[in-house]
């Protein structure tokens, strides 16, 4: 089923999945804030890494797996500012939030938050 308009103002759509996407697709290289969920299938772990990374946004990106040991390696190979695990929500106050490449830079909320806001000086005295 595609995406359908909601009835009244604005530009909203119901909840979609898309499945049997070219890994070119569209959708999959542009930085999306909706209710879509594009679907594209892999062999190998190494091509799901590079699909993954395979844009200039890096917001976020998640994984589901059992296999604690696989979800580290990848979490180190993605390219994105932060990572869910086994969770679709990966905000937290206490945590930094920002991503990669074209999806931010810097941070803010946690401590990675804070440095924005602080001017480091550094002063070297004679012995």
């Amino acid at each position: 089923m595609r995406g359908e308009a909601v009835e009244g103002p604005g530009y909203f759509y119901r909840p979609t999945v898309l499945v049997g996407l070219a890994p070119d697709a569209r959708i999959l290289r542009e930085e999306i804030f909706g209710p879509v969920a594009p679907i594209v299938t892999f062999a190998a772990e190494d091509e799901a890494i590079a699909l993954a990374n395979a844009t200039e946004y890096g917001l976020v990106s998640y994984l589901y797996t059992r296999d604690l040991d696989r979800a580290l390696r990848i979490m180190d190979r993605l390219e994105t500012g932060m990572v869910g695990v086994n969770r679709g929500l990966v905000s937290n106050a206490a945590a930094p939030f920002g991503g990669m490449k074209a999806s931010g830079l810097g941070r803010e909320g946690g401590r990675e938050g804070i440095d924005e806001y602080l001017e480091t000086k550094y002063a070297s005295l004679a012995p």
